[in-house]
């Protein structure tokens, strides 16, 4: 295993401690509501830092990109190496107790991710990948699915909670797929419906809106594990500009054939 990935899978674990720790007494938490439906608690921020504490004991000079902090001072001094964090991706599901949320942690390097972990405490699911080297779950290879009709395929996706201005837009998107699909999901944790989608739990996955730290290590995981992923427009600039598809080669193609009206 490559010692990056290693160290990030030891960060991961850690901060999984603490939103473990903190499920069994979900009432003491102090929720704060960012935007409309985007909540954050005490418990994102505790295991962001212990995330980060790992990652920076590890790698001193390394940039940091994370949901709660930011980025780090050192992220625009042309860092080669940025550590890209989510410390609780679903975090209204864990104020619930609904058990569909993740730790993302991401290495890009020179611009391409390199390392990616995402780890589900609930069922104790590690998914990891790194560059040219395939995707792994609890250590066992994975691949997306061989489905190649979308007329056969679970597709997964996200609402647009935060900005409820589209919410038309995205209803036309939900009839679509819905007519299209064999079946429309919506857990409410991008980073795991990616690592679903590399696990072959998930035919396609749409979402938009989404941020660096949604996305960064399910994008490893999924083309490691034989997908695709870009934009609306089926293009590959898809981690700053926050749409995306992902899927099977032949389903994304017909995703981003039914999707791509509603492109930037």
């Amino acid at each position: 295993m490559h010692p990056m990935l290693n160290t990030a899978i030891k960060a991961a674990r850690r901060g999984a401690a603490i939103i473990n720790r903190a499920s069994f007494d979900l009432d003491r938490l102090t929720v704060t509501e960012k935007n409309h439906n985007d909540f954050v608690t005490e418990v994102d921020s505790a295991a962001e830092q212990a995330i980060i504490d790992v990652l920076k004991n590890a790698y001193p000079d390394h940039a940091i990109l994370a949901e709660e902090s930011g980025a780090s001072a050192n992220l625009h001094d042309e860092n080669e190496n940025v550590w890209i964090i989510d410390p609780l991706d679903g975090t209204t599901n864990f104020i619930h107790g609904f058990p569909q949320y993740c730790v993302s942690i991401a290495l890009q390097q020179r611009g391409q991710i390199t390392q990616a972990v995402v780890y589900d405490p609930t069922r104790n699911d590690l998914f990891t990948a790194t560059k040219g080297a395939g995707a792994y779950l609890n250590e066992k290879r994975i691949r997306v699915t061989r489905r190649d009709k979308i007329a056969d395929a679970l597709i997964g996706t996200g609402f647009p909670y935060s900005n409820l201005q589209k919410l038309d837009e995205y209803l036309k998107m939900f009839r679509i797929m819905t007519e299209k699909s064999a079946g429309l999901r919506r857990p409410g944790a991008a980073a795991l419906d990616l690592a679903y989608v590399a696990a072959g739990r998930l035919d396609g996955f749409f979402e938009k809106g989404l941020q660096p730290w949604d996305m960064a290590a399910g994008s490893l995981l999924i083309t490691e594990a034989g997908g695709i992923m870009g934009t609306f427009a089926g293009e590959s600039d898809y981690l700053y500009k926050g749409d995306v598809i992902a899927g099977t080669p032949k389903v994304f193609a017909q995703m981003v054939a039914l999707l791509a009206p509603f492109a930037k």
